[in-house]
């Protein structure tokens, strides 16, 4: 239980109605989810208005309403809090609720369209390697020190951010490595967050589809630098034109890492193969597992950030040259018959474009590259052709499929795909509408020596059709697939 007035704290209030020295339960923003003694925020979605469900989480014990608007009918039993932004606000209260906990120990931020859950996640794998407690807020789990948790969003909603925290500080995390979305951003959802750091990968297209433009996108992403302190880092990727642009105005110490540019952490690619990368790292020589120059960058950004952090540099080199590949990110086998297959997340056309030239760029020419891949439905549709070209044009084949069509036609997104592959292009492409049949025809196509890479969902294990999730692992299916072509 803790007290209205004091979750209340640093929240913009335009009026209360009702007192504030009262104990609250809980917060909501679900007015299903509300109880006895309990705050509810309401909130305008882009679908729904919480404002609607007032009275529903009244009847169910809420006792403070949080609002932009004050309803009409007021019930006298009941505090009503008017603020500017309920988004904002919910943030700020969750926050005050839990105590503060980002307050309690070191929370890193990363951001961009591409590299956000590998270099979150291999920061938590590597500072777990080097003994201490760490905490994980990603688009595949969140991790409580060796807890793990299902992840739902890319940035969760502002409750659980906090509450997840806690249980961090409960469990003696030292640092939390988030990974931050635009849309999280947007809503809110970080604010009232103290970040130690911040990261920024890299902006291509993507969310089209929620944000208007680019440069809006591109403006929402700078505002997480925007509010950063004068005590934390801002590490950005001065190779992407945009990483100088959101250093603009925050107040956050500047640094910036490079594979092309001049920077104060830089990396040069040695060698490049199936078996891993050879980097030079601001002078010092590491092997890592991971492959392509996007994870050049990636390991660069962790390099920089853990040295921010302030451990040393030889154990960070050598802690790095342990780790893993992210699930569904490059993922890949080899099968008995010497194909090899790669999964990864690639949804957007940058990712698709790196993925597929780091896979031309190890090959030694003679292997056929087999892509399988679409795009998903109900989100930004621009980006279907450029995906299309992509594939089309760096593969020697290409099978357009559904993605997660969501509640669109599928047939209709791989029309959109095909629009963008070229006339010289077309003998390569053939379109399968049912994803495991178009992972089977891959499979069947591939010979002793090929790449198979089967792009768009990554780590997911399902697949949306008309809002029903099925069972669906990219990595498993093509594993059983091809074992069963060897027999």
């Amino acid at each position: 239980m803790k007290l209205l007035k004091d979750i209340l704290y640093k929240v913009a209030v335009e009026n209360v109605i009702g007192s504030t020295d009262i104990d609250i339960s809980k917060i909501d923003f679900d007015s299903r989810k509300v109880i006895a003694d309990g705050l509810f925020v309401a909130q305008k979605g882009l679908t729904v208005d919480g404002h609607e469900y007032i009275q529903k989480a009244i009847d169910l014990g809420a006792i403070v309403v949080v609002c932009e608007m004050i309803p009409e009918k007021l019930v006298e039993t009941v505090t009503y809090v008017q603020v500017q932004d309920s988004n904002a606000a919910l943030a700020i209260i969750a926050a005050n609720y839990y105590d503060n906990p980002s307050q309690k120990l070191q929370l890193i931020g990363i951001t961009g369209t591409n590299g956000k859950t590998t270099i979150a996640t291999l920061l938590y794998n590597l500072l777990k390697k080097g003994g201490e407690k760490v905490g994980l807020l990603s688009t595949v789990k969140i991790m409580v020190d060796e807890t793990e948790f299902a992840a739902t969003h890319t940035t969760p909603d502002s409750v659980s951010i906090n509450h997840y925290l806690q249980e961090m500080v409960n469990a003696n995390v030292d640092y939390c490595f988030m990974e931050v979305s635009s849309h999280g951003i947007h809503q809110k959802r970080t604010e009232g967050l103290h970040f130690s750091g911040g990261i920024f990968t890299n902006l291509t297209q993507d969310h089209l589809d929620y944000h208007n433009t680019f440069s809006e996108y591109r403006d929402v992403k700078k505002t997480f630098f925007d509010q950063l302190s004068k005590g934390a880092f801002a590490l950005v990727n001065v190779d992407d034109k945009n990483g100088m642009f959101l250093l603009q105005n925050t107040k956050a110490k500047n640094v910036t890492y490079a594979l092309k540019s001049m920077a104060d952490y830089k990396a040069k690619v040695l060698e490049n193969q199936f078996s891993g990368l050879l980097l030079n790292i601001n002078g010092s020589e590491v092997w890592t597992k991971l492959i392509g120059s996007f994870n050049a960058y990636n390991l660069l950004a962790i390099f920089a950030a853990v040295d921010l952090l302030g451990f040393e540099q030889l154990e960070t080199l050598r802690l790095m040259s342990e780790l893993d590949s992210v699930a569904g990110r490059f993922q890949h086998f080899k099968s008995v018959t010497n194909i090899t297959a790669i999964v990864d997340y690639a949804h957007t056309p940058d990712a698709l474009k790196n993925v597929l030239e780091t896979i031309n760029d190890i090959r030694t020419g003679t292997e056929k590259v087999i892509t399988v891949v679409g795009c998903g439905g109900d989100r930004d549709k621009t980006k279907r052709p450029k995906m299309g070209h992509i594939a089309s044009f760096l593969s020697g084949q290409t099978i357009f499929t559904s993605d997660n069509p969501r509640r669109e036609n599928p047939q209709t997104i791989i029309e959109e795909m095909e629009a963008g592959v070229e006339a010289q292009n077309y003998k390569k492409t053939i379109s399968i509408v049912d994803r495991e049949q178009a992972i089977k025809t891959g499979c069947s196509m591939a010979n002793s020596g090929d790449i198979l890479l089967i792009a768009g969902k990554g780590h997911e294990t399902y697949q949306e059709i008309n809002g029903v999730r099925s069972d669906f692992d990219d990595y498993k299916k093509t594993q059983t697939i091809l074992t069963k072509l060897q027999k």
